[in-house]
């Protein structure tokens, strides 16, 4: 499963708003509905995403374990 909070994390730091990650990165607030759900996107969001905050993929997402991965393993 894919986490965006660090995204939003990014967004706090900056001090910027959902609304100017659309701008910024030319995405649509539909897009960034599916970012809210932890939803797949595209390749080329993400890299529009990482352009207009001027940051890398690890600083905006990460992988996180689902439940069923984590139990199977232990």
């Amino acid at each position: 499963m894919i986490s965006y909070k660090k995204l939003w994390h990014v967004l706090l730091d900056k001090d910027l708003k959902k609304k100017d990650l659309i701008m910024l990165a030319g995405v649509s607030s539909y897009t960034i509905s599916k970012l809210n759900r932890g939803d797949n996107v595209t390749t080329d969001v993400l890299q529009r995403i990482c352009k207009g905050l001027d940051c890398d993929l690890s600083d905006i997402m990460e992988l996180v374990p689902d439940e069923d991965e984590s139990t199977a393993r232990d």
